[in-house]
C-alpha cells in the first residue's frame, strides 16, 4: 500500500527532534520571528518552513517540530501549512528542483511535450528525484501550476529562476548541463544556486552575490506595456484626495510619528482554541451546539432553534 505523504510528515513512531538543530539555525529562526509584532510569532511559520527546508532539503518530521516548538503551535498545526504549500517538499529534493510550467499558455505551446522528455531522459515522474538527494547533480523533477511567466511560455524554472521560452531541445540540453555539474545562467534572474540555499533566501536572507545583487527579473515583453504607455503619453489616473487632503504637514507628521508598525488588537488567529477542556460545553453529547446558539446566534437563528426542540 502506498504511504499518505501527508501523514508521513508525522511519524507516530518518530515524532521529530527539535533539537537536530544548531545554534545557528536557531539564531536565524530568531531572525524571522523578530520580523514580526509581538504576539504575532506564528506569522513567521511560511518563512520558518523554508529555513528548515534550507538546512535538510525537505520539511522531515524534525522540522515540523522545530517550528512547532520555537513558535508554540501543535505540530498538526504545522503539518497543515506545510502539506498545503507545493514549495515545502515532503522528500528530500535533489540540487536542483526543476519545474516545467504545464498550465494552459505554457501547455499549449509545448510544456507538456518538455515535461514529457525530461520525465523520460530523467527516469522519473512528479516530484521524484534523478540521482542521490542533495547530491551534486541531481535533479527532482515537477510539473507546476503556472510559473508567472506566461509572456516567456512555455516556462522552466530552476530552483525557481527562469528559462524562458523553452522547447524540448533546449530543456534536454538545460538538464544535461545540470547534470554535468554545470550551472547555466537563468535568462533572467540571479545565477542558479542549490535548493537548499534558495530555501533560504525565501526564508527572506538576502543572496549576497554581486552578480545575484545586479540581477533583474524583467524583460523586453514584461515591459512591453510600459513602453507603449511612454510612447503614447499615457499614465494611470491618480488617486482622488482622501478625507485629509487639507491637513497639514504638522498633521501627516504626527501620525506617521504614532504609526509604530504594531497593531492594537490581537488576530483571532492566535486567540486560544475551544477545547472539550476549556469549553465543557464542546463535550456535551446533547446540549453543547444549541446553547451556543442561544447565547450568540440572530435572533431568527435562535427562534429556530428553539422551535425544533
Amino acid at each position: 500500500m502506498a504511504s499518505n505523504q501527508r501523514l508521513s510528515l508525522i511519524d507516530i513512531g518518530r515524532p521529530g527532534d527539535p533539537t537536530v538543530f544548531d545554534d545557528s539555525v536557531r539564531t536565524a529562526a530568531a531572525e524571522i520571528i523578530a520580523r514580526y509584532p509581538e504576539g504575532q510569532s506564528r506569522s513567521a511559520l511560511l518563512p520558518m518552513l523554508h529555513l528548515v527546508q534550507s538546512e535538510q532539503g525537505y520539511v522531515s518530521a524534525d522540522g515540523i517540530a522545530f517550528c512547532a516548538d520555537l513558535l508554540e503551535l501543535t505540530k498538526a498545526q504545522v503539518a497543515a501549512v506545510a502539506t498545503f504549500y507545493t514549495m515545502y517538499k515532503r522528500s528530500p529534493t535533489g540540487e536542483y528542483l526543476v519545474s516545467v510550467c504545464t498550465n494552459t499558455l505554457c501547455a499549449m505551446l509545448g510544456g507538456d511535450e518538455i515535461y514529457q522528455a525530461l520525465s523520460e531522459t530523467l527516469g522519473v515522474g512528479m516530484n521524484q528525484t534523478a540521482g542521490t538527494p542533495g547530491a551534486p547533480g541531481s535533479i527532482t523533477l515537477e510539473h507546476a501550476e503556472c510559473l508567472a511567466a506566461c509572456d516567456y511560455a512555455p516556462i522552466v524554472t530552476v530552483n525557481y529562476e527562469f528559462f524562458d521560452n523553452q522547447t524540448v531541445d533546449s530543456a534536454l540540453g538545460l538538464v544535461s548541463e545540470l547534470r554535468a555539474g554545470n550551472r547555466p545562467m537563468p535568462t533572467r534572474g540571479a545565477p542558479l544556486c542549490s535548493f537548499r540555499e534558495i530555501s533560504r533566501q525565501i526564508a527572506g536572507f538576502v543572496d549576497q552575490r554581486p552578480a545575484a545583487v545586479r540581477a533583474t527579473a524583467t524583460g523586453p515583453q514584461t515591459e512591453a506595456g510600459v513602453r507603449l504607455a511612454q510612447e503614447r503619453g499615457q499614465q494611470a489616473p491618480g488617486y482622488p484626495p482622501g478625507d485629509d487632503a487639507g491637513s497639514s504637514s504638522a498633521d501627516a507628521e504626527a501620525r506617521a510619528a504614532d504609526n509604530t508598525g504594531k497593531p492594537d488588537y490581537t488576530s483571532s488567529n492566535d486567540a486560544p482554541l475551544n477545547t472539550v477542556k476549556s469549553d465543557p460545553a464542546a463535550a456535551s453529547p446533547t446540549g453543547g451546539q444549541s446553547e451556543r446558539i442561544d447565547k450568540t446566534g440572530p435572533a431568527d437563528v435562535v427562534d429556530k432553534a428553539d422551535k425544533g426542540k
